[in-house]
């Protein structure tokens, strides 16, 4: 199926692995070129050098802090100027900051939680929103989490709550700026294992623990990939998803909340 990226132009936060690495993969297969950013200089050069030569589609690497908004607005306003413009807007960074329970964690683990997961692509969104116009329309995609919706499987009250600002924001914010053409959608992965991530490093260090939850916490017996994920997030980028818009999309495998703590 032809998405119709080929020619148009993408952000991609916390592109150098994982999720963001492999969202931006696949808009560059389809002929999108692309802008990456993290906040580690070399990761990133070196990501978007792996995208532009195992796709053939431009890439560019950006090292920012998207929590800094001097920072953020540097990252969108470089990647507008070398990509020409854009049209595709991928808030991927998030984390959970702090204790899992209340009465050990601070105030500043909550304010750091919702700064990574809500607040720093609320900016982003922001400042990208002038060049979409700019170019008649655009698509935002949010990466949230099925944490925002099961407490068993949030990690933390704050990782919870951050994740489910996020899927409320898509049809709100969706209804101010489709007027101006501009789409906004979340995708909600599980639980995703790549290499040296969180999942990964926990099947490393509790083998026998993590079979189990695999087996108990998801009906097909595995967890998902990021390429799983970025298939669905690319194609709700694209003009074949047109008519769908403020929507949390679930990238989960049907996963169940099983005991066995999450690896945050």
């Amino acid at each position: 199926m032809d998405l119709g990226l080929d020619g148009k132009t993408a952000l991609v936060t916390g592109a150098n692995r994982g999720i963001g690495m492999a969202i931006a993969k696949e808009l560059a297969r389809e002929g999108c070129a692309v802008a990456m950013c993290s906040r580690d200089t070399q990761s990133i050069a070196d990501a978007a050098q792996e995208v532009e030569e195992q796709t053939s589609t431009k890439a560019v690497g950006i090292a920012a802090d998207v929590l800094n908004p001097d920072d953020a607005s540097r990252l969108v306003e470089e990647a507008a100027d070398q990509l020409g413009g854009i049209d595709i807007l991928i808030n991927n960074v998030g984390a959970n900051i702090g204790e899992r329970e209340l009465m050990n964690s601070s105030d500043e683990d909550w304010e750091q939680t919702f700064h990574y997961n809500v607040f720093q692509g609320v900016r982003l969104t922001r400042l990208v929103v002038p060049h979409m116009q700019k170019r008649g329309g655009g698509s935002i995609v949010f990466l949230s989490s099925i944490s925002g919706w099961i407490p068993q499987l949030a990690g933390s009250s704050q990782y919870g709550a951050s994740k489910a600002a996020q899927i409320f924001m898509a049809e709100p914010l969706a209804l101010e700026l489709v007027h101006d053409h501009i789409r906004v959608n979340v995708v909600s992965p599980g639980s995703i294992i790549f290499h040296n991530g969180g999942w990964d490093l926990r099947r490393q260090e509790e083998p026998k623990e993590f079979a189990a939850y695999e087996k108990n916490g998801f009906p097909e017996g595995r967890l998902g990939t990021p390429e799983e994920v970025a298939n669905v997030a690319v194609f709700l980028t694209s003009e074949r998803s047109g008519w769908v818009n403020g929507e949390n999309i679930r990238v989960d495998g049907l996963e169940q909340p099983v005991p066995y703590a999450r690896p945050w």
